[in-house]
C-alpha cells in the first residue's frame, strides 16, 4: 500500500479522529486548518500538526485539503450535508478520487478495508479524511478513529 500521510481539516468528530488514530499510531500527518486554527470547539489545539490557511474559512480550507491530496474518504451517517457535501462537490468538480463510506451500514474494521482497496486502487499516497463534525454525530470521532487506525495497521502490514 502506498498510503504515506493523512490529511484533514482538523474539524472535530471525523476531521480530528482521523488525526487522532494517525498520532496514536505515529503516522505522518497534517493537513490545512482555516485561519486562526478555528474549530466547532475553539481554537485546534497545537497537538495537531495542521498548517493555517492565511485568510482561508471553512470552505477555502476543505478546497485546499482535496487538492493537496490523491484522494479523499468521506465518511458520512445516511446523509450527505453541509461541509461533507462541499468536499463531495469539490472531488467530483475536480475530478479527483474518493471514497464514501456510509458509516451507518459498514462497520469501522470493513470500512477499512474498503478504503484499503481505494488507497491501493488509485495508488494513494496523501489521503484527505473528511465528514461531519462532533456537533452533527456524536459518534463521529470514534467511527473515524476505529476506521483509520485499522486502515494504518493494515498499511504497517503490507508496507512491511
Amino acid at each position: 500500500m502506498s498510503l504515506a500521510r493523512i490529511v484533514t481539516g482538523g474539524q472535530t468528530g471525523v476531521d480530528r479522529g482521523a488525526l487522532d488514530a494517525a498520532l496514536d499510531a505515529g503516522f505522518p500527518c497534517g493537513g490545512w486548518v482555516p485561519a486562526g486554527r478555528i474549530a466547532e470547539d475553539g481554537p485546534l489545539h497545537e497537538r495537531y500538526p495542521l498548517v493555517e490557511l492565511e485568510g482561508g474559512d471553512y470552505e477555502k480550507r476543505t478546497l485546499a485539503n482535496v487538492l493537496d491530496s490523491d484522494g479523499t474518504a468521506i465518511f458520512y451517517f445516511k446523509v450527505i450535508e453541509g461541509g461533507t457535501r462541499l468536499t463531495l462537490d469539490c472531488c467530483a468538480a475536480r475530478s479527483k478520487p474518493y471514497e464514501l463510506v456510509d458509516a451507518t451500514l459498514i462497520a469501522p474494521r470493513d470500512a477499512a478495508l474498503a478504503l484499503a482497496a481505494f488507497v491501493a486502487r488509485y495508488r494513494i499516497v496523501v489521503l484527505n479524511v473528511a465528514g461531519p463534525r462532533a456537533s452533527k454525530v456524536g459518534h463521529a470521532h470514534a467511527y473515524a478513529r476505529d476506521t483509520v487506525a485499522h486502515l494504518l495497521k493494515m498499511a504497517g502490514k503490507l508496507r512491511g
